[in-house]
C-alpha cells in the first residue's frame, strides 16, 4: 500500500482503509487519486471511507449478477431460478452487513475472490465440456483479468520502489508504471470480454447464430456479440 506520509488536498485527511500507490493530491488539490467508473472515481478522488464503499459493495454486487447469468444459462425462456437468486441475495446482504461492521479490506477482497472463483470455474466447465470452440474467448478473458491481478499485486508490493524509481523518469514515463491504473484498464477489459462469453453462451444454447466482430474505433478495436438469425 501506498506510504502514510503525503500531501493534504481538499477532501482533508483519507479515512478509507485503503490507499494505494499513486501519489495523492500531485495533479490537483481537489483529487487524491484518478480513475474510472462512478463508484471508484469516488473513492480515488475523495480516499474516505464512505466512498470506498461505494466502490467496493457495487464489485460484489455486479458479480453476483455475473454469476446468476453463467449459472442459469441453460435454462428455457422465460424462465426464473428462485434459489440462486435468493442465495446471492443473502450473500450480497451478509457480505455488506459484514463490512460494515468489521472494516476489513481483506475480508472483501475474499468475497469478491470467490465468486470470481465461481465464475471461472463454471467458464471453464463450459468452455472443456459444452461449448469447447468458446475456449479462445474464455481463457482471453481470465488471462487479460489475471494480468491485472498480477499488475495489482506489483503495486500494492512494490510501492515503495515504485515511486522511488519514477522521481527519476520523465513524467510520461512514469505515468505507465502507475500499475493499479493498468488494474483498472485489464479487469474491465477482462470482463467486458466475460459478458460477451456470457452472451455467446446462451445465444448458442437458444439456438441463435452469434458471432464475435471487431469494431474499429479512433485506431482502437474492440469485440462485440453480433446475433444474426435465430437457427
Amino acid at each position: 500500500m501506498a506510504p502514510t506520509i503525503d500531501r493534504q488536498g481538499y477532501w482533508g485527511r483519507p479515512t478509507s482503509t485503503l490507499e494505494w500507490c499513486e501519489e495523492n493530491y500531485v495533479v490537483s488539490f481537489y483529487i487524491a487519486e484518478f480513475s474510472v467508473g462512478v463508484g471508484s472515481w469516488c473513492f480515488h478522488m475523495t480516499l474516505l471511507y464512505e466512498m470506498q464503499l461505494l466502490d467496493e459493495l457495487p464489485m460484489i454486487y455486479s458479480t453476483c449478477v455475473f454469476v446468476y447469468c453463467l449459472y442459469e444459462c441453460f435454462k428455457q425462456e422465460n424462465s426464473i431460478s428462485l434459489f440462486p437468486i435468493v442465495l446471492l441475495l443473502i450473500f450480497s446482504v451478509s457480505v455488506t452487513l459484514v463490512y460494515l461492521q468489521w472494516k476489513e479490506p481483506v475480508f472483501h477482497q475474499v468475497m469478491y475472490g470467490v465468486l470470481v472463483a465461481c465464475l471461472v470455474m463454471r467458464s471453464i466447465f463450459i468452455v472443456t465440456w459444452v461449448y469447447p470452440w468458446l475456449r479462445a474467448l474464455c481463457y482471453t478473458s481470465l488471462g487479460v483479468f489475471l494480468l491485472g491481478f498480477l499488475l495489482w499485486n506489483i503495486d500494492n508490493i512494490f510501492c515503495d520502489s515504485l515511486r522511488a524509481s519514477r522521481q527519476m523518469m520523465p513524467p510520461g514515463v512514469g505515468v505507465v508504471t502507475q500499475f493499479h491504473a493498468w488494474w483498472h484498464i485489464f479487469t474491465g477489459l477482462g470482463s467486458y470480454l466475460h459478458i460477451l462469453l456470457s452472451l455467446q453462451i446462451r445465444s448458442t444454447y437458444l439456438k441463435y447464430r452469434p458471432k464475435v466482430k471487431v469494431c474499429i474505433v479512433t485506431f482502437i478495436g474492440y469485440p462485440f456479440s453480433k446475433i444474426i438469425t435465430r437457427l
